[in-house]
């Protein structure tokens, strides 16, 4: 046990057992949404729910080992929220690409990754995206998430007169909107695991209204789902063409800033970071998380990056590598209760995407508004993501416009070469 506790970083001196497992509890209840919420959203790009049940788990499981035994710290990993409606409703559904294609670029994005981290080369990538745009993208994404719920649910339509437009109160509707509601007062009540208890009350109350459909064979409790219908299914043939290079570098870029983002935040504080804001082992984390994007891609899901309800547990007093093995052994606990997971509809996830847009949208804040040259590219970077229904199309013209901007108001000095030149590749794109 002593040698566990080292490979894990704890020691039994300085913290406590019980403190360092409640906390990995604490952190898999307020995670343990994208158990529901990823299967869905990937079943649009048509995946097997099922399968991808048990790849999300699975990644979830690997990444979140990862981290605990390579950077000993008490993060949690899971296919990120906004990559995998990038993944479906962008590289599937907008871009055309089949589902076997996008996982195909979810393995490569993993690959570079590595040896970006490898060779120390991801600082580029981050100083490449000013800092305002960063605060956008994250933001923008989050109102895109958001969108999709209520799209998914349909209290948003299409309209032919002025695009959208709101929807009928159908049952599927009413369901979403009490989804929205519960999980912001469980949310503001400060309930550990919210969005896992909307999720499960909505699905209840679904079944009265005609909208959860229960198997009259069903069980609780089953073997985990098989695999196969996702396991090692990667098309590789569209990956030299130059839109998909784009979009790799598009994944890969989100990745970084996913990762990099909730260690720093959620580390902030604590003695997991020095006084010069740098977290402990940080390279073995980005590390974890590129290797578990790559092995996700191999089950089946998009992107697994380190989740940012990491900070719950650590909240609860983690502080080392235990806590992130008990989140991940509660992940594969959880193979085992696919038959709950798998019958909750899309209406009862609404309500967790509507909060996880909220709480992506706090980047605003950080926004320099009172730089019109800095407020236009974000506005713009924002506001299109959710307009052309693609967080790649958002990203694009969010960088173009600030770097013309910049360029013909005279502060071209603000620019750096990495941007311009991925800014003139996004022009020829755009012009062929």
């Amino acid at each position: 046990m002593q040698k566990l506790y080292q490979w894990l970083g704890f020691d039994p001196k300085k913290y406590h057992l019980k403190t360092e497992m409640m906390a990995g509890l604490t952190t898999f209840l307020t995670m343990s949404y994208i158990l529901a919420v990823n299967p869905d959203i990937l079943s649009a790009a048509g995946m097997d729910r099922g399968a991808v049940f048990t790849a999300t788990a699975l990644a979830s499981a690997v990444g979140t080992l990862l981290i605990a035994f390579m950077a000993k710290l008490p993060f949690a990993q899971a296919p990120s929220m906004g990559i995998n409606a990038f993944f479906a409703f962008t590289l599937v559904q907008a871009m055309g690409y089949s589902w076997e294609a996008a996982l195909a670029a979810i393995f490569v994005e993993g690959i570079i990754f590595i040896l970006l981290t490898l060779f120390n080369i991801r600082e580029q990538i981050v100083k490449c995206v000013p800092i305002n745009l960063r605060f956008a993208i994250s933001s923008g994404i989050g109102m895109f998430i958001a969108f999709i719920g209520l799209k998914n649910a349909g209290i948003i339509v299409s309209d032919p007169a002025t695009f959208v437009a709101l929807g009928e109160f159908t049952p599927t509707a009413l369901l979403a909107m009490m989804g929205i509601i519960l999980s912001g007062v469980l949310m503001v009540l400060r309930v550990k695991g919210a969005l896992f208890y909307s999720i499960i009350i909505i699905t209840i109350v679904g079944i009265p209204m005609g909208v959860t459909h229960v198997p009259s064979s069903f069980s609780v409790v089953s073997m985990p789902q098989s695999l196969e219908p996702t396991f090692l299914k990667l098309d590789f043939h569209a990956i030299f063409n130059a839109d998909m290079a784009l979009t790799i570098f598009a994944l890969v870029f989100m990745d970084i800033f996913n990762t990099m983002g909730t260690l720093i935040g959620a580390a902030a504080n604590t003695e997991m970071m020095d006084k010069q804001g740098n977290v402990k082992n940080i390279k073995q984390a980005m590390m974890a998380d590129a290797i578990a994007t790559s092995t996700g891609a191999l089950f089946g899901t998009s992107t697994v990056t380190t989740f940012v309800e990491s900070a719950s547990g650590i909240a609860e007093g983690g502080r080392t590598g235990l806590t992130a093995l008990v989140t991940a052994l509660l992940f594969v606990l959880a193979l085992f209760f696919s038959p709950l997971f798998l019958i909750i509809p899309s209406a009862a996830t609404t309500g967790a995407l509507v909060m996880v847009g909220v709480l992506m949208l706090s980047s605003v804040r950080d926004i320099n508004l009172s730089d019109l040259s800095e407020a236009l590219p974000c506005f713009i970077t924002m506001l299109t993501m959710v307009l052309t229904y693609n967080i790649a199309e958002g990203m694009a013209l969010g960088m173009i416009s600030f770097t013309l901007v910049k360029l013909f108001s005279g502060q071209y000095k603000q620019l750096n070469w990495t941007l311009v030149i991925v800014t003139i590749l996004l022009m020829i794109r755009y012009a062929l």
